[in-house]
């Protein structure tokens, strides 16, 4: 049996190594009678990353790597990543150990009893606490919103059996968000709460415009509420600016030569109505922008080189698996990678 560690990277120079050197001694000690596969998908860093990975994969050919020709997003990215992977399961984890590795073997043990997908949930965070708040908003808005179940405070970080993969790569989804079709199309499912780690280092390349992509990507692709709020407001201020406007007209042909409007209902007329259209076309256009991007079904990922990728078995795992002197192997090559960096 293989297990696939898929790792999506960007910027991760000072974690690349030390991830992979933590994963593998948590498949000699707990899990020793899996074969493993890591791969990592590296989205085009500007950083030292892709040549710490190369080492990686020059010393243990286990360790794959695919390097994209450029930054393609944070969802494309892991959700092309998955659907290359070749194991009987694959474990989707950031690089910045946010994602604790020691849950790996438990994971599986999920796996092991039936459940096809198991799922990390956030329970708390050391992140900051602000930050999580305003998450977990979200998430209860976008849930209660939603026509679709939505997992709160999932962020990707799970297993996947095989059965499943074999879904994400039929879906052909230009513009996939995995944490809305895991929750939509996934089958029986284990959450297993856990609290998330600060990151161990480097800096995180998330923003507000990455975040703001994300939260409208899910609202677009999983609710309908927008489209139907933007309606009924449209509607009920229609009807009130009619009624308003024969009411000045009837008082006006009643009162003609008495009766003067007043700039004010004017300048309060045209601000509140020209707030309201442009709110919506903007909401609109958030839709319209999702929809253009499914209909151009552009590539999700277009690959620069792949290091390590030929036909996977059991037998020829084996052959491949590191000794027991495989972390001691991995640690050199950090430190001297670490060195050349100080020089």
């Amino acid at each position: 049996m293989i297990i696939s560690i898929l790792i999506p990277t960007f910027n991760e120079e000072e974690n690349v190594i030390p991830l992979s050197n933590e994963i593998i001694r948590v498949f000699e000690e707990q899990l020793p009678n899996y074969n493993y596969e890591i791969v990592f998908i590296d989205n085009c860093s500007v950083d030292g990353t892709r040549e710490n990975i190369s080492r990686l994969c020059n010393q243990n050919a286990n360790i794959k790597a695919i390097f994209n020709a450029k930054n393609f997003g944070q969802f494309n990215s892991p959700y092309y990543g998955l659907c290359q992977t070749e194991g009987d399961c694959t474990i989707l984890m950031c690089a910045d150990f946010q994602d604790p590795v020691d849950m790996i073997p438990e994971f599986v043990h999920e796996w092991e009893k039936g459940y096809k997908i198991v799922c990390g949930i956030k329970t708390s965070s050391k992140e900051n606490s602000m930050m999580y708040f305003l998450r977990s908003c979200y998430y209860k808005l976008i849930k209660k919103l939603s026509d679709v179940e939505q997992i709160e405070h999932f962020t990707g970080f799970g297993l996947y059996d095989k059965s499943f993969i074999d879904v994400l790569r039929n879906l052909n989804d230009p513009s996939p968000f995995l944490r809305g079709i895991v929750a939509e199309l996934g089958p029986s499912r284990k959450d297993i709460p856990y609290e998330q780690a600060k990151r161990r280092a480097g800096k995180t390349s998330n923003n507000f415009y990455k975040l703001y992509d994300a939260a409208m990507l899910s609202f677009t692709s999983y609710t309908k509420i927008g489209m139907r709020l933007a309606t009924m407001v449209g509607f009920t201020f229609a009807v009130l600016s009619l009624i308003v406007g024969l009411v000045y007209f009837i008082y006006k042909l009643v009162n003609w030569n008495n009766f003067s409007t007043g700039i004010a209902p004017l300048i309060i007329g045209v601000f509140v109505i020209g707030s309201l259209q442009l709110f919506f076309i903007g909401l609109l256009g958030e839709y319209i922008l999702n929809i253009n991007t499914r209909v151009t079904n552009r590539p999700l990922v277009i690959e620069e080189k792949r290091l390590n990728f030929s036909p996977l078995t059991d037998e020829n795992m084996k052959s491949n698996t590191c000794d027991k002197g495989s972390t001691e192997i991995l640690d050199s090559v950090y430190q001297a990678s670490m060195n050349s960096t100080i020089k």
